[in-house]
């Protein structure tokens, strides 16, 4: 099965986002123990979007600034140096009280030594995205989208976010564009907005082709039934996550792809990645692979990019899934949280297993 895409648009892959920046330790210290910090620019809709941006398809970023902002500078020179294409509202400060871009302050762990993230978020500048400052006719129609890309983080982050992503699936449809919504349930952003949010999340899903979740997402974010505890280890559970595939399929029959990720984690750095995807009728699966990780954060998100560029690229259904898979496992080895391919060889080589020297 493929997904009929609109031809000859100026953009393939359309993310909104709020931007922001992650600072982590050297050496996969922890936050209390350094003085010393690498900072990247940062969004889990870029992560996603990096995939089709660095192998060459034309991508949009919607999203807002602050203005005169340092971190909105290194922000745009880093989406332009991933090859990103933009529009948003340059918002003032509003003085040293005002807006700002969002921290993500994130321990990598190490061996035994678990992950640890803290999202700074107050006075978030991303909390602002309104429709009114975006021209979608001209965007979707005139220029054309293939795919719009939804998170459920942006979704979820204050009402006018979840009503601009609203606005931008109906739009989407209106235009023929395709709806990729991946839930990325958060329990924090929910607070208190539980009725509200699952109507809105609802609706998006009713009309997204493409679905993606964990269990979590499907019955926080939709009401899904999760699936039943299987035997002993991811890979046992495998027909129990189908089962709750279907379900989600049964209430949302709009989407043809409905994907999930296959986590178990035996250390900091040492997963097993798996990966289950129902298009149409036909089910595709990878089994729990054991990958190394350097840096957990991103990998679901390269699973996403990697499986949207493999649908915009119009490659036969079994490759999405797989193409997917092993994008999310390049991301894990690089310190950003997004994956930077240096060509499509590279992840077709971590699908077969082949890290040999490549002269």
């Amino acid at each position: 099965m493929k997904l009929e895409l609109k031809k000859d648009c100026a953009t393939a892959l359309l993310v909104p986002t709020s931007m922001g920046v992650r600072i982590t330790p050297h050496g996969g210290q922890p936050v209390n123990a350094s003085d010393t910090f690498f900072m990247q620019a940062t969004s889990a809709e870029t992560n996603v979007a990096s995939i089709a941006s660095y192998l060459g398809l034309p991508v949009k970023v919607l999203t807002t600034f602050v203005k005169d902002s340092p971190i909105a500078q290194l922000i745009k020179g880093n989406l332009r140096s991933r090859g990103m294409s933009f529009e948003g509202k340059d918002v003032p400060q509003g003085g040293p009280w005002g807006f700002r871009h969002q921290f993500n302050i994130a321990d990598s762990g190490y061996g035994t030594r678990g992950p640890r993230v803290q999202n700074d978020r107050a006075g978030e500048v991303g909390r602002t995205l309104n429709v009114k400052d975006f021209d979608l006719d001209r965007i979707f129609g005139k220029e054309g989208v293939q795919i719009c890309h939804l998170s459920g983080l942006i979704g979820a982050l204050s009402p006018e976010t979840s009503q601009f992503c609203l606005e931008l699936a109906r739009a989407a449809k209106k235009h023929g564009t395709r709806i990729a919504f991946d839930l990325n349930y958060r329990a924090t952003f929910w607070k208190g907005r539980e009725k509200e949010l699952r109507a809105i999340f609802t609706e998006i899903a009713s009309v997204a082709d493409i679905l993606v979740g964990n269990e979590e997402d499907f019955q926080l974010c939709l009401g899904i039934q999760g699936p039943e505890e299987g035997g002993k280890g991811i890979a046992a559970q495998i027909d129990s996550f189908k089962e709750m595939i279907k379900r989600v399929k049964k209430a949302f029959p709009n989407a043809s792809v409905f994907a999930t990720t296959l986590r178990e984690v035996e250390s900091t750095n040492l997963h097993h990645w798996g990966a289950i995807m129902l298009e149409g009728e036909n089910w595709h699966v990878i089994e729990p692979r054991e990958i190394q990780v350097l840096d957990r954060i991103g990998g679901g998100d390269g699973f996403v990019g990697g499986l949207l560029y493999a649908i915009l690229k119009g490659w036969d259904a079994e490759k999405w899934i797989q193409f997917g898979w092993a994008s999310g496992a390049l991301a894990t080895t690089f310190i950003t949280d997004y994956a930077q391919p240096a060509d499509e060889e590279q992840i077709w080589s971590i699908y077969q297993g082949n890290a040999r020297v490549k002269r």
